[in-house]
């Protein structure tokens, strides 16, 4: 569970507990900085949870958009080596595996030689703490001038960091926008060996899997079939009032208990107001993921 984009209704500290009561065993989020991560790792242990992903601070958002490949020496290094310090201090004290660090916006000057250096860097700090990098393609609809909008130019510049440490993060929802053809990038990035995060959302809206363009179940599937054994973030924004009712779709994933699907089908609705979802309509295609040893984790 992205618990930056569900359960929003409530605040960003009770998000764990209701991730963990519906029925998730991992959680991510974006930018947890404004908690202190000691609180942030009593959370985690209290409600059985771990911690897949955090992001990297990134300068002074929304006007930036990472700081990893903005230009300069000096100062601009500076910032660069605080801000990966302080993910690094946080995935410590989380247990987490993995930091996303953004690239930032070529309006802002954000060039891939500096990025290359950079993470080269910063790759060698993280070494020390147990933890990876992961760098991801943002489309240029939802991130304007963002210098990765796609995930070749990802793959490209992993090679030039060419550290086994670094690796991809494939958002599908990413993937449909910028490039489409989502399959062949699910093979591309497995095949890659250096694909080390999922996360899914459905255009055009950034809904839940059934809401949208994207046959989810069916990708899922491609992303075991093609040996993918990490994680998959749930970073979508409910269609639904509340994020339980959007949470239909997984319960064949165990994601979310009986106890609380009564109330998620009784308030689920489609996007265009034609009434409760059917789950035989769709989620029937992905029952086969919910079988013991399937390969990704929610």
């Amino acid at each position: 569970a992205n618990l930056s984009m569900l359960f929003t209704e409530h605040p960003f500290i009770e998000r764990f507990r209701r991730a963990a009561e519906a029925g998730f065993k991992a959680v991510e989020c974006l930018f947890p900085y404004d908690t202190p991560p000691e609180t942030l790792s009593e959370e985690l242990h209290a409600h059985g949870l771990q911690q897949v992903l955090i992001n990297a601070p990134p300068g002074d958002w929304p006007r930036q958009r990472g700081i990893g490949a903005l230009p300069g020496e000096g100062a601009a290094d500076a910032a660069f080596e605080q801000s990966i310090d302080t993910a690094l201090r946080y995935a410590t004290a989380m247990k987490c595996p993995l930091v996303h660090v953004m690239s930032g916006l070529r309006e802002q000057g954000a060039e891939e030689s500096t990025f290359v250096r950079r993470l080269q860097w910063a790759s060698e700090r993280a070494e020390q703490s147990g933890v990876r990098l992961c760098v991801e393609a943002l489309n240029s609809r939802d991130m304007p001038g963002y210098l990765l909008d796609n995930s070749d130019a990802v793959l490209r510049l992993l090679e030039k960091v060419d550290r086994s440490n670094v690796g991809l993060q494939l958002d599908l929802y990413h993937v449909q926008v910028a490039e489409g053809d989502v399959s062949t990038r699910i093979v591309q990035a497995c095949k890659s060996g250096r694909l080390f995060h999922v996360q899914i959302a459905n255009p055009p809206g950034r809904h839940e899997p059934g809401v949208g363009e994207l046959n989810l179940p069916y990708l899922l599937e491609q992303l075991d079939a093609n040996g993918y054994i990490g994680h998959v973030g749930c970073e979508y924004n409910p269609s639904t009032q509340d994020t339980l009712a959007s949470l239909k779709w997984a319960t064949n994933f165990g994601i979310i208990p009986g106890s609380v699907l009564e109330v998620a089908q009784a308030s689920a609705v489609d996007t265009n107001g034609a009434g409760p979802i059917d789950r035989d309509v769709w989620v029937n295609g992905g029952t086969t993921l919910a079988r013991k040893g399937h390969g990704a984790h929610w």
